[in-house]
């Protein structure tokens, strides 16, 4: 019989900072999760070969290479973090999949809709086990949030406002990278920052029946780098490309239990680093969070209508996850110990047979809305969820 216990051989395709972070979580994993099956760390795949095989020297893998599909009949293989850029997922996703493998793939899952309902085709039909990249319904403050809105402790929920602003694109100087070119990318901030707001949405709120968006390119043209370049590099030379995807969104949301959510997301907001958070009204009181301020958690609850006190409250150890990092409320979380916890929901799924959250499904759903907030940029009228799903 083999061994329940033995260690889930990984691989690690795209060693970018999103694939040094999985890598991390691996490590770090046993550290804070009683893990029945941990990670082995097996290959780290990167078309730069000089970065692969540095990381495998630094961070403990058995061997780098440079052609993924080389992993595809490696029976020491289990499990695969997809950390490649977005015009990659399908393939590597569907690959993997039918491979045999469990794929831990960051979002959005392709440019499209289409895209990451292909690669739930080839999970479910292999019968693998997936979870996608959105780390910030994992933070112990959101899922408190979570919870009381589920108790019913704020009332029936009325409305609620997201931002997802930051200012990594603000600098016109900045490269022109896959991120902004249609082919590759697809959406822009609606892709990259705007997918985590809308998890956010249905993971807490509920699903989303209408949307009304407006989209605008800020920055509209960006000098192509001469050589490869790494984040988000400044160029002073080069030839000049236009901008293919929106640097800013605002949105209105319907959801489907009457309640309604505006949206702002934006990779151009100059003095906006990382400024991700919420805000949830109710109809006896509101839940406010902050990326910034992570462990924090504003709410009031009550009946008075007028005047009743937001109180700041420090998540603890009986919150979701945070007692595998810190003993104590008020002592601080960071981004990454969000990917532990993916990490781990991860392994477990691979371990105990039973599907995590935020699977490929969740990413199908968040795409359909991203598609559909496009589309109503685009077209300038409202536009539903099911009737953008039925034209996929």
């Amino acid at each position: 019989m083999p061994d329940e216990n033995r260690p889930i051989g990984v691989a690690v395709v795209g060693f970018g900072w999103m694939g040094r972070v999985h890598t991390q979580a691996y490590s770090r994993l046993p550290h804070h999760f009683s893990v029945k099956r941990p990670a082995a760390l097996i290959a780290v795949v990167d078309e730069v070969a000089d970065r692969g095989a540095t990381a495998a020297a630094r961070f403990g893998f058995s061997r780098s290479v440079t052609d993924w599909r080389r992993l595809l009949d490696d029976p020491t293989i289990e499990a695969v973090s997809i950390t490649a850029p977005n015009y990659a997922h399908r393939e590597l996703g569907e690959a993997f999949a039918s491979a045999g493998k469990h794929i831990w793939i960051e979002k959005p899952v392709g440019v499209t809709s289409a895209d990451a309902r292909a690669v739930q085709s080839a999970v479910h039909t292999a019968g693998v086990q997936s979870v996608v990249g959105f780390n910030y319904r994992n933070v112990p403050a959101v899922q408190e949030a979570r919870n009381l809105v589920a108790a019913g402790a704020i009332g029936r929920v009325t409305h609620a406002s997201l931002r997802m602003l930051g200012d990594y694109a603000a600098d016109a100087a900045g490269a022109f990278t896959w991120r902004y070119e249609l082919a590759r990318a697809g959406h822009g901030v609606i892709g990259d920052l705007a997918s985590h707001a809308i998890d956010l949405i249905i993971h807490l709120l509920g699903d989303i029946d209408e949307v009304v968006a407006d989209g605008a390119i800020f920055v509209p043209e960006r000098r192509r780098p001469r050589a490869v370049t790494t984040g988000h590099a400044r160029v002073e030379d080069g030839e000049l490309v236009v901008v293919e995807n929106e640097d800013w969104l605002s949105a209105i949301l319907r959801l489907r239990s009457g309640a309604r959510v505006t949206l702002e997301a934006s990779r151009v907001a100059v003095g906006h680093q990382n400024d991700y958070g919420l805000r949830i009204h109710g109809t006896r009181g509101v839940i406010e969070w902050d990326f910034r301020r992570m462990g924090e958690l504003g709410v009031a609850i009550g009946d008075a209508a007028q005047d009743l006190p937001i109180a700041t409250t420090f998540v603890g150890p009986r919150v979701g996850d945070f007692g595998a990092f810190q003993p104590g409320a008020a002592i601080a979380m960071g981004y990454d110990d969000l990917k532990v916890i993916e990490a781990e929901a991860f392994l477990r799924s691979i371990a105990s047979g039973a599907p995590a959250e935020a699977s490929i499904d969740a990413a199908v759903a968040v795409a359909d809305v991203l598609d559909a907030l496009a589309d109503s940029a685009s077209r300038r009228t409202w536009v539903s969820i099911g009737n953008e799903r039925a034209r996929a």
